[in-house]
């Protein structure tokens, strides 16, 4: 009778804990293809366009880590849906590596129209990039 009370009470604490964990609905990752690297310390900035007004509000601003992702931007128990922007700032990134950047920033425009995550990477090079809808 013990251990099925001892396991009933793990039980609930696991879960109780395991509900505070925030999720989050977007996540980003840029991957250097000159170097084959991840771009790690790049500042990525998170805004949101007001549709009535049509300006950009910010939301977040965050910088990559040493694997080139930011993993939490967007918790999950909020009302997302909208259109985002996230914008790196890579000129920085490129300096540090005594590289000549084409751009000094990127911007990419995206739409969350539901509850499912979104991963929005980009690959990378100092005069070109692309991006595209992962999971």
């Amino acid at each position: 009778m013990k251990k099925i009370i001892l396991s009933a009470l793990l039980g609930m604490i696991l879960n109780i804990a395991y509900g505070q964990i925030p999720k989050y609905q977007l996540s980003s990752h840029i991957l250097d293809v000159s170097s084959g690297m991840p771009a790690s310390g790049v500042t990525v900035q998170l805004e949101k366009l007001d549709q009535r007004t049509k300006v950009w509000s910010f939301v977040d601003k965050k910088v990559t880590d040493a694997q080139g992702r930011i993993t939490d931007f967007l918790e999950q128990r909020e009302q997302n849906k909208g259109i985002y922007k996230l914008t790196f700032f890579i000129k920085e990134y490129f300096s540090s590596r005594k590289t000549e950047s084409f751009y000094p920033f990127i911007e990419v425009v995206f739409q969350i129209q539901d509850e499912k995550h979104y991963h929005v990477p980009i690959t990378l090079s100092a005069y070109g990039y692309s991006t595209y809808r992962g999971n």
